[in-house]
């Protein structure tokens, strides 16, 4: 959990709201129903979702209007981490200290989940809603749609197993993060704000580079967790990345160098967020956790 009370709240929230979401294990196909809750509830920090609240929170957005995106952006990262973990992508068996869904199930059950939350999320974020415009809502689909696809998440995949082995430059490295994981950060980020009727060109571009900048930051925290961390903190295998020969900001950096970049993303992200004042503060409150996150 994040030590800030109303980012708690945030989590405790997300919660309810995936629960009402995913089919209940008792209905047919029982199996398939019970793999997509074993993914989507088996915990972790929910920092998109809670990027979703927060910049709503910047417009004073009403959270049942948030309540749809902040679950599709789960639901589309759990399907991604299922995906991550098969034998053909990384082989990982832990994920957030459980084992992982072709471990606990059989490879044939994760992909079909996966793909199920895949669509869950476009179902939920396409169900009409009151409080957002019709035109809003179509931004906020269409953008999830290319975020997830092979010009974001899917295609920073495929770099990142073509690259395993390679020498990368770190120009090539922060491409690979920026589809990977950046990209399902910033759209957490413009998924929030696109609820918001009266969002500023000058605001966008703001959360645009706070997104940008926190989306790395978090992916060079990662690389410097896999090896200071431990595997029962992180809640998966410390060392993968080292052990499967992939590129990491403190192999190409060295760490000192990493961390360094680290603290420059997160001061810039601070900076982008200088047109906004008290109510931003939450996403501030973000950037903090994700450059001093022990997992």
């Amino acid at each position: 959990m994040i030590n800030v009370p109303k980012l708690t709240q945030y989590q405790h929230r997300i919660e309810t709201v995936l629960h009402h979401h995913l089919p209940d294990d008792t209905l047919a196909p029982s199996l398939l129903h019970h793999a997509m809750r074993y993914s989507a509830l088996s915990g972790g920090k929910r920092v998109r979702p809670l990027l979703v609240y927060a910049t709503g929170e910047c417009f004073k957005v009403d959270k049942t209007s948030l309540d749809a995106p902040a679950a599709a952006i789960e639901f589309i990262h759990a399907y991604s981490l299922i995906h991550d973990d098969l034998p053909s992508m990384d082989d990982d068996h832990l994920r957030r200290g459980k084992a992982t869904a072709h471990i606990a199930f059989d490879e044939a059950t994760a992909i079909l989940s996966g793909d199920a939350l895949q669509t869950l999320a476009f179902q939920v974020l396409s169900t009409p809603l009151q409080t957002i415009s019709t035109k809003n809502q179509l931004k906020i689909i269409n953008l999830l749609a290319k975020t997830a696809g092979s010009l974001g998440m899917v295609g920073g995949q495929v770099i990142d197993l073509s690259s395993t082995g390679q020498k990368l430059t770190e120009k090539q490295l922060e491409n690979m993060h920026l589809h990977k994981t950046g990209a399902l950060i910033r759209a957490s980020v413009m998924m929030g704000a696109y609820c918001a009727e009266d969002l500023s060109m000058a605001q966008e571009q703001a959360l645009e580079r706070y997104a940008h900048c926190i989306g790395l930051a978090f992916q060079v925290r990662d690389d410097i967790l896999d090896i200071e961390s431990d595997t029962e903190t992180l809640g998966k295998q410390q060392g993968a990345d080292i052990a499967a020969n992939k590129a990491t900001y403190p192999a190409i950096l060295g760490m000192e160098a990493a961390q360094e970049k680290a603290r420059l993303l997160y001061e810039s992200a601070y900076d982008a967020l200088s047109c906004f004042g008290n109510e931003a503060d939450l996403l501030r409150k973000i950037a903090d956790f994700i450059v001093t996150r022990k997992q």
